[in-house]
């Protein structure tokens, strides 16, 4: 059998063609724009199983994890809590680079209204089953506004192959696991799919229309899969405020300099009802290197000292 007859046998269905043809439509004619547009997306290739290759030699891969109530906790738990993560973080050495995405993102109605309500089954208990639905309903309608909140954690190693990254990648998050379920925090690694659809989420994020795609679509109509996430244009003009497509947004870099943070501060941020995305990235310092940084500040704290209390000597003198 030839390879041309190969490719053939993957059949679409109508409504599968007519959406791989709204997207060819969508950048037909417009060549250049569309093909500025995807090199804005910063990923070579993206599989099946979740790798993504970043760059020639940087892989990464994605996971979904919960929150624990850490506000509500005792004392005593708390700093249990804050060592457990302290101890987690400690755990990604200067060869892993990760970082924490929490996504606040207006979500698609009809969704909700299917995760929340109970299917029918084959006994006596259906009439039970829609009245509680119902009421799961009612509560939607006066609840947050459909935004959904969601917690990523993103890591990615250098690799020369993708074989090679596959192993070292799943055995991270095999670690992760694991230290994950002894804080008592939930997870769950995400299939090139499901960072699909996240990376759509993140560049049309108060748009409900639902995301379409299959792995199947690709190879019968010559598309890669930025064509099923790109907006039709990207526009960096200005310092801080971008758009995508027909959306503004607006990008704020926070440098703390507080000599104390409290521990509602990130959960302050996200409290906001709005479309974000607050992203922390974190890379390890080497042993030897984060003695010298401390030793330095230190050092300068010490000289900040001494430049406060000069000019109070001065003034003494003179009096």
């Amino acid at each position: 059998m030839s390879k041309d007859n190969t490719k053939q046998e993957v059949k679409l269905t109508r409504a599968e063609k007519k959406e791989i043809n709204n997207i060819i439509a969508k950048y037909k004619g417009d060549d250049k724009k569309a093909m500025s547009a995807q090199q804005s997306i910063p990923y070579k290739r993206l599989y099946p199983d979740g790798i993504c290759r970043v760059d020639e030699d940087f892989y990464s891969k994605s996971i979904l994890f919960e929150d624990i109530n850490y506000q509500l906790a005792e004392n005593e738990d708390k700093s249990a809590i804050f060592d457990g993560w302290s101890n987690f973080l400690n755990y990604f050495d200067t060869s892993i680079k990760f970082q924490l995405s929490f996504l606040n993102i207006t979500g698609n109605e009809k969704i909700f209204e299917d995760s929340i309500t109970i299917a029918p089954q084959e006994d006596d208990f259906n009439s039970i089953r829609e009245e509680y639905s119902d009421m799961l309903l009612k509560q939607l309608s006066k609840g947050n506004n459909g935004i959904i909140k969601r917690k990523y954690l993103t890591f990615g190693i250098h690799a020369d192959s993708y074989k090679k990254a596959k192993t070292r990648l799943e055995r991270i998050e095999t670690d992760i696991y694991n230290n994950f379920k002894k804080l008592g925090v939930r997870m769950e690694s995400l299939d090139g799919k499901e960072r699909l659809h996240l990376l759509r989420n993140m560049l049309y994020m108060d748009e409900k229309q639902s995301f379409n795609f299959e792995w199947n679509w690709l190879p019968v109509s010559g598309l890669s899969t930025k064509d099923f996430i790109v907006p039709s244009s990207f526009y960096f003009g200005d310092a801080k405020r971008f758009k995508t497509g027909d959306k503004f947004g607006a990008v704020s870099f926070m440098e703390i300099l507080a000599p104390e943070l409290s521990d509602r501060l990130l959960a302050d941020f996200l409290e906001i009802e709005g479309n974000q995305n607050v992203t922390m990235h974190i890379q390890s310092i080497d042993h030897t290197k984060a003695i010298k940084m401390v030793k330095r500040k230190l050092s300068d704290l010490e000289k900040m000292k001494i430049d406060e209390v000069r000019p109070d000597r001065a003034l003494c003198e003179v009096a």
